[in-house]
């Protein structure tokens, strides 16, 4: 803990505002799938499954990362943003764009096709802010470029999908495949998986115990992730070759799941579990993918890996990291708001192992329905939406649960000990 700064935390509300709205759209994208049932897992290419998709992909990823940017950033890697205020605009805004978004592709309303990329595009251009300094030398270099080469795949994939809902439109003329699989390849390799590999690099080994890579090892892993990009898309794009692109996300992918499974010291901490049940299904979906585009497994088999990688790897991943960052936020307000000598309970009093094991058995029956339910439909899609709910709706439960714990003790001291207005 002490490379960490905490006097450059920002207010509690600011990064928790975006984070407790993630488990929000869990739960929204688990009612879509229970009301509309085997309509959303037919193919990928169905408007209403691309509903889904960017419930999960915006809505649960989008925010928890954001929301973990604002206290990493200034925290951890000394950058901070300066967005002030400006940051719970731009959560009103992206979170008001995803309403379009989702609202547009599902019922093809044009002017919300129209209106979602503008509105979404705010927060990655508010966030790109954050460059200028991830870029300048200083310490934890490998780390700072990993976050920044994140960022830039997120103003990519921004712009890509911007494209996408035009070209949906009619209002541009461009082959919409190609495009879509770009903007897919952009968001998923290079923001969620390079985010999380640049904040993994820093936060695995304080939290877990994992051994901590050699920032050669790193910078390299990010350098492999730029040139498959670039050689997966450039092939999509110009040769039409799926499998190409597959190749190019599967052995980045690949490789970091071997890096996040890797041995840890704290081997039964819950976050541990977390992390390496989402690095399996990632693992899967990167080796399916190649597959399905090879033409060697069905097509349906591809709908599972992305269920795997997008409903279930990722949210695993970013589930167990909301958990131990909200806990942590709560314990820095305290450690704000109560002067030296008074003894603050502890991250893992404030959110008990027990309530994070909850939170990872309901994830995993998630996980498994929604996988399962890609292959027969018909049978399962219905209690995969319900299993979904369940498991965002207990993470935002024991999300305000360990707020309230924060807030019960600092009620219990008197006014002139804790400041009341710090853990507001």
């Amino acid at each position: 803990m002490s490379a960490l700064d905490f006097a450059k935390a920002p207010a509690l509300a600011r990064p928790l505002r975006w984070i407790m709205s993630a488990p929000v759209w869990g739960v929204l994208a688990g009612l879509w799938l229970l009301w509309r049932g085997p309509h959303l897992l037919i193919g990928r290419w169905m408007p209403e499954t691309a509903a889904l998709a960017h419930l999960f992909a915006l809505g649960v990823l989008g925010n928890a990362m954001f929301g973990a940017l604002l206290q990493f950033l200034p925290v951890a890697v000394g950058c901070p943003l300066r967005l002030g205020r400006v940051a719970d605009v731009l959560h009103a805004i992206f979170n008001l764009g995803l309403l379009a978004l989702a609202f547009g592709l599902a019922t093809g309303n044009a002017p919300a096709l129209a209106a979602a990329p503008f509105l979404l595009a705010s927060a990655p251009i508010g966030f790109a802010a954050a460059l200028p300094s991830l870029l300048r030398h200083g310490a934890l270099r490998a780390a700072r470029g990993g976050i920044a080469f994140a960022l830039l795949a997120l103003l990519c994939t921004a712009t890509t999908g911007a494209l996408a809902a035009l070209v949906l439109r009619g209002d541009f003329a461009l082959p919409l495949p190609p495009l879509v699989d770009s903007h897919a390849a952009l968001g998923l390799l290079g923001w969620v998986l390079g985010l999380l590999a640049a904040v993994g690099s820093i936060t695995q080994p304080m939290f877990q115990g994992a051994r901590r890579l050699p920032d050669r090892v790193l910078i390299g892993g990010f350098a492999l992730a730029g040139l498959a990009l670039g050689l997966g898309i450039a092939a999509r794009s110009g040769a039409d070759s799926q499998t190409v692109l597959a190749l190019a996300l599967a052995l980045p992918g690949l490789l970091w799941v071997l890096a996040a499974a890797g041995p840890n010291r704290k081997r039964g901490a819950t976050l541990v579990h977390f992390w390496r049940a989402g690095a399996l299904a990632l693992g899967i979906a990167c080796l399916i993918a190649p597959l399905v585009a090879m033409q060697r497994l069905p097509e349906r088999a591809g709908l599972a890996a992305g269920a795997l990688a997008l409903g279930a790897g990722f949210p695993l991943l970013v589930t167990g990291m909301m958990l131990e960052i909200v806990a942590f936020l709560a314990w820095i307000a305290l450690r704000r708001a109560c002067p030296r000598g008074v003894r603050v309970p502890g991250t893992g009093l404030l959110a008990p192992e027990a309530d994070k094991r909850l939170v990872l058995a309901l994830h995993l029956l998630s996980a498994l329905a929604l996988t399962t339910a890609t292959l027969w439909p018909d049978a399962l899609a219905r209690a995969a939406g319900g299993f979904m709910m369940l498991a965002h709706a207990a993470t935002l439960f024991f999300l305000v649960r360990t707020l309230r714990r924060a807030r019960r003790f600092r009620d219990g001291l008197p006014s002139t000990v804790c400041s009341k207005e710090e853990t507001q």
